[in-house]
């Protein structure tokens, strides 16, 4: 695969991190159904979870949970921290792909919707703070994504424009949501074939399936 002849190699990118470049699927769902059972709900399927759990907790939980959102954040973050560490697993390639992106001189970033000291845990516990120049998470900026917020602060002070120079790199609709109001350019990974329907309103200007073809297009 290679990059296309009108895009040029990035100078910044921006990684969304669940399920992006980790597998934290199993841990969410876990998560999710821990909380929703707490609360005396019926628990989602493992495929709800995965369609509609992309946005953070403080924007999703009141229209979920109303006025126990507290509650039920407390909840979902302890379960959280008991096994997210254990389970946290690199998807395949993702060090070889930011080992990459280092060395071809890119600034790299995490812009997640995962509370942002969990986050940073994750990129330390698995030794990528040497690849990784900073990661933004859920409640750092003023608002999560899919608003602008946590791209500009993740490019602030590093003198990169917002640009089309800068890729934020997602699996969800709101990465790529993200990505076109903060005028970067948007590269969804995954499958197309699970999320073309949801797509069409800020679609991508890239595509990679997994960590190798991201790898390829650098």
């Amino acid at each position: 695969m290679t990059r296309p002849a009108d895009i040029e190699r990035p100078k910044a990118i921006l990684f969304d991190w669940d399920n992006t470049l980790v597998n934290t699927w199993p841990t969410i769902i876990e998560c999710y159904n821990d909380t929703f059972r707490s609360l005396g709900k019926p628990p989602w399927t493992a495929q709800e979870v995965r369609d509609r759990a992309h946005g953070s907790l403080r924007d999703h939980f009141p229209t979920l949970f109303g006025e126990r959102a507290g509650e039920a954040e407390a909840v979902f973050y302890d379960t959280f921290r008991r096994i997210h560490l254990d389970r946290l697993e690199p998807l395949p390639g993702a060090d070889r792909l930011l080992a990459r992106a280092v060395a071809a001189g890119c600034y790299v970033a995490v812009v997640s919707n995962k509370f942002g000291d969990n986050l940073r845990t994750e990129v330390a516990h698995l030794g990528w703070d040497r690849w990784i120049a900073r990661a933004v998470g859920a409640k750092d900026a003023l608002r999560d994504k899919p608003a602008p917020d946590p791209i500009f602060l993740a490019l602030d002070g590093t003198g990169i424009a917002p640009d089309l120079s800068v890729w934020m790199v997602g699996d969800t609709p709101a990465d790529l949501k993200c990505a076109h109001a903060a005028g970067v350019l948007p590269v969804f990974f995954g499958s197309v074939d699970i999320m073309s329907e949801r797509l069409r309103e800020f679609p991508p200007r890239l595509h990679a399936r997994d960590c190798h073809e991201l790898t390829a297009l650098l």
